[in-house]
């Protein structure tokens, strides 16, 4: 029996070594998770069970179960590089539709613009947005990088924050009528950049008039015409229609009454888009917001302080192209692009399990689901227990390697005393059969 004990030590012995050394040759695998062997002892027994003075028959390898603790996630740079801050899994779709979970969060984009794994193998899987950047949870797909042009927006609305110094001198419009080329005609000016559906720019200026004590008169032109494309000065000439602001005695907008229309709300429409060139305007086809451009002017007063206008804010945009991909923490990629613009492209969606023991190893340092580990949960990145997304890192092995090296000295001790026992019993045997 002691050969046989002896032998089963050996066999463990070998196994803990295994486990060891291959902790030990992927102490830099990205995502990978160091494995413990686990033993049990043997013991023969009969119906009644064993006795009091029941001796074992050795040991046998119970298990080789994965510690899936957080491994340190450092800075690398790539630009899809993704590491794990807490629990969950990355999920990659195979060629053959299987999925896998992984924590190494090395991703790169394909020719058609898929995020995949390394190898190029599985796709990464998430939740996709809609045009307008709006994330849509309807189920996994593959996340894939829209690398064409952001088509342009015409402009819809412009508000801003303003002051009109109260300290003004009153223009007398009836022996200085208002004309866009003579600065004595009107207070001050401010400009905002127009886009119509094609993307092309359009400088809108806001001409304004102090006519009265608490009366300003507002004059809008685009690429220096009314809104409607007419010359508002020369022959012929269209004079432009002015709105009219009033403030109460303390400097607050009461009233704006344009074409006897009052409402804070300006609205421009019938704008037909055009270009200049060499001094002649000319319409260039392109269309302008059906609804018309609202002009918030609100939050416009007239304080004893200097002039001023907070940065305009339009949703109005040019093309653009894409310069840059950004991954916040919850997982949802935002593309930027050239004309300032940025929108949602995706979110990652990472999986949990009830029982990660339970996990079979797929190789290329992921997992596949089993009965053990029971169905995964998927959501979004920060999501009841799932963890958080680090870009631009990624999650190195937790491997200790001093811990290993210790675990292969006493592992090889192990091994040589369990030789030992069965050089010791072939002895004994000798030592019997030469006396018989």
């Amino acid at each position: 029996m002691s050969f046989n004990t002896g032998l089963s030590g050996l066999h463990a012995a070998n196994k803990q070594m295994d486990v060891t050394g291959n902790n030990i040759a992927n102490v830099a695998t990205t995502g990978f998770k160091s494995s413990r062997a686990e033993f049990a002892d043997i013991y023969a027994a009969s119906k009644l069970g064993t006795g009091q003075n029941s001796i074992g028959n050795g040991v046998n390898l119970a298990t080789v179960s994965q510690q899936f603790t957080q491994g340190d996630v450092n800075g690398s740079g790539g630009i899809l590089d993704m590491a794990i801050q807490g629990s969950g899994f990355f999920v990659q779709k195979g060629s053959d539709g299987s999925l896998a979970y992984t924590r190494s969060g090395a991703f790169r984009a394909d020719k058609d613009g898929y995020i995949t794994n390394n190898t190029g193998t599985s796709r990464l899987q998430g939740y996709a947005a809609d045009a307008d950047g709006k994330i849509i949870k309807r189920g996994l797909t593959d996340l894939q990088l829209n690398l064409s042009n952001l088509p342009p927006k015409a402009s819809t609305k412009v508000d801003s924050t303003s002051n009109l110094n109260a300290s003004e001198r009153v223009i007398d419009q009836a022996a200085k009528p208002f004309n866009p080329t003579d600065t004595s005609t009107f207070t001050t000016q401010y400009s905002t950049t127009l886009y119509d559906a094609q993307g092309n720019a359009h400088p809108m200026v806001q001409y304004l008039v102090k006519t009265d004590g608490n009366k300003w008169n507002a004059y809008t032109l685009i690429d220096g015409r009314n809104p409607d494309g007419s010359a508002p000065t020369g022959t012929p000439s269209t004079p432009p229609v002015p709105s009219t602001l009033t403030f109460d005695g303390a400097g607050k907008l009461t009233s704006v009454v344009t074409a006897g229309v009052s409402d804070k709300i300006l609205t421009i429409t019938g704008w037909v888009p055009g270009t200049v060139t060499g001094g002649v305007w000319k319409a260039n086809g392109a269309t302008a917001n059906p609804t018309g451009i609202a002009i918030n002017i609100a939050n416009t007063t007239q304080y004893n302080s200097a002039t001023y206008r907070n940065p305009p804010f339009t949703d109005g945009y040019a093309t653009g192209q894409i310069t840059s991909l950004k991954i916040d923490g919850n997982g949802v990629l935002f593309a930027t692009f050239s004309n300032q613009q940025s929108k949602a492209v995706g979110q990652i969606s990472l999986a949990s399990f009830n029982n990660e023991q339970g996990l079979q190893p797929g190789g290329s340092t992921t997992w596949r689901e089993t009965f053990a580990s029971g169905q995964p949960g998927y959501d979004a990145p920060q999501t009841g227990t799932l963890g958080s997304i680090k870009a631009n890192a990624l999650e190195n092995s937790n491997v200790n390697l001093t811990n290993e090296l210790v675990d292969l000295i006493k592992a090889q001790s192990n091994y040589q005393a369990n030789a030992k026992t069965i050089s010791t019993e072939s002895t004994i045997l000798k030592t019997l059969i030469q006396m018989s």
